[in-house]
């Protein structure tokens, strides 16, 4: 049962060949079994998982259920969840108990899906690797010595091991889809704010984006069902009308127009990767598909503008936590100074610390003008090119990361370095499109990803093209050897 679709797990739910309780428990017995050398759950909630599925059976068993009702996943440990520890990875947070559900939690429980846990991540969403956890890192299921990318490596390494069905994730600068591509599953990063962000704890508000994360378009597709959706209590939520992202996903794409940037094929890209995703382009052409170059010019300064932006915003939205109101305390704190101080000094780790401070640096007096409104106008560049693209082509295809999974403490010396993983992905973020990564085949034995983009609320398109690719290929059913 745990190398099943949701769409297979739904109807073996459906037609009671297994139950919302066993199912459950299965999942459950291999987090006991698998989830400790991992390292991908920060949290396990097996009491209310399997209380919330004795729930979905009796509605399975009144007919009264939707498409993923009694269906496991697990949430990243940035999303409110009522009563049980919210961390978003940090030790500034291993203490606070969430008091009401994010709306992404809210929707999947309206769904009657089952919560099996939150999984591990970067700290506060920051990071490339999952290196920077409070609670150490999580490692690939594909290669112990591999890090799964960051920062909802937790999320990915549960799914890819198959210790969840789906889980979700949040993307602000690739988050999503670097760790979909590091351990082969297909990870979206939604238009923003298509899915709420109400409590979803915020590290840079103006790019930070929840999704799915799973074994194929398909599945992402219905977990995107559940969660999308206009919500009143974000500011930033799109009012339109709901979808249904499964429609489409038979669609013929014959005639489809791929565009394919020069600066995704140029220098940094690792050869091998390239060949890997000239032959997964190959298989697109054949299902009718045509192959068109086409220019992102302001590509390569999405590095810089990213880390202006996002630091910047980080530092605002991190001031919260100052040992007062919740969150990690200094014990004996001298006066107020001192209490702010040493309660951020002890529970903030070394690289939310660099972000804060590089983005109170930029939105300084006398600094903000030449960093962080510098950044802004390139930011609507970014966005032109992407704009004039889409007159071009349907959707835009690239590389999801430069290289395969590289080693644990490879590139935790050198941040530089690490922040270029996302080379592919930040511009994404920056223009607010939908991009998700579908797996493409492997380098020595490590998963490659293939990164689509589509213009704004192109969800269904996407999955579509994904989903057609799937159909072709076998890359995104691979299984781990020690969790099949």
């Amino acid at each position: 049962m745990h190398n099943k679709s949701l769409t297979e797990l739904s109807i073996a739910l459906r037609q009671r060949q297994i139950s919302s309780v066993e199912l459950t428990s299965l999942f459950l017995d291999r987090i006991t079994r698998y989830g400790a050398p991992l390292n991908c759950f920060i949290t396990v909630t097996p009491e209310m998982a399997l209380n919330q599925a004795r729930e979905a059976d009796k509605r399975l068993q009144a007919g009264d259920a939707g498409p993923l009702t009694g269906i496991p996943l697990a949430h990243k440990d940035i999303f409110c969840t009522k009563g049980v520890k919210t961390s978003s990875g940090s030790k500034m947070l291993d203490n606070f108990i969430a008091p009401y559900d994010a709306t992404v939690v809210e929707k999947s429980q309206a769904a009657f899906m089952v919560m099996l846990g939150k999984a591990n991540m970067d700290e506060f969403a920051m990071g490339s690797s999952n290196e920077t956890s409070y609670y150490g890192p999580v490692k690939n299921p594909w290669d112990l010595q591999a890090v799964p990318g960051g920062s909802s490596g937790g999320s990915a390494a549960a799914v890819a091991a198959r210790l969840t069905p789906i889980a979700t994730g949040t993307d602000t600068g690739g988050s999503i889809r670097q760790p979909a591509a590091l351990c082969n599953l297909t990870g979206l990063k939604p238009t923003y704010g298509l899915v709420s962000r109400y409590g979803m704890i915020a590290f840079a508000s103006s790019l930070d984006q929840g999704g799915p994360i799973g074994h194929s378009a398909e599945d992402v597709a219905h977990l995107l069902n559940i969660i999308a959706g206009f919500d009143p209590r974000d500011s930033t939520s799109i009012d339109r009308p709901k979808e249904d992202y499964t429609l489409q996903l038979n669609q013929d794409i014959t005639g489809l127009k791929i565009g394919l940037p020069t600066e995704y094929f140029g220098e940094g890209l690792d050869a091998e990767v390239g060949k890997v995703l000239e032959q997964a382009l190959k298989e697109l052409e054949k299902a009718g598909a045509s192959l068109h170059d086409i220019h992102l010019p302001h590509t390569p300064l999405a590095v810089p503008v990213y880390y202006i932006i996002a630091p910047a915003e980080c530092s605002s939205n991190l001031s919260r936590f100052d040992g007062v109101r919740f969150g990690h305390r200094c014990e004996n704190p001298k006066d107020m100074i001192d209490l702010f101080k040493r309660s951020r000094g002890e529970g903030f780790g070394a690289e939310v610390k660099r972000r804060i401070m590089i983005g109170t640096y930029a939105l300084s007096a006398g600094y903000y003008d030449a960093y962080y409104l510098k950044a802004q106008q390139i930011r609507r560049l970014i966005t032109q090119d992407f704009k004039q693209a889409f007159h071009q082509v349907d959707v835009i295809m690239g590389p999801t990361s430069p290289t395969p999974a590289f080693n644990l403490g490879e590139k935790t010396d050198d941040p530089l370095k690490m922040y270029l993983s996302d080379i592919y992905t930040l511009s994404v973020n920056l223009a607010g499109l939908p991009g998700l990564s579908i797996p493409a085949g492997f380098v020595k034995q490590r998963p490659v990803g293939l990164q689509l983009i589509g213009n704004y609320f192109s969800e269904a398109k996407l999955l579509n093209v994904a989903h057609q690719f799937q159909q072709r290929t076998v890359w995104h059913s691979a299984i781990p050897k020690a969790y099949q």
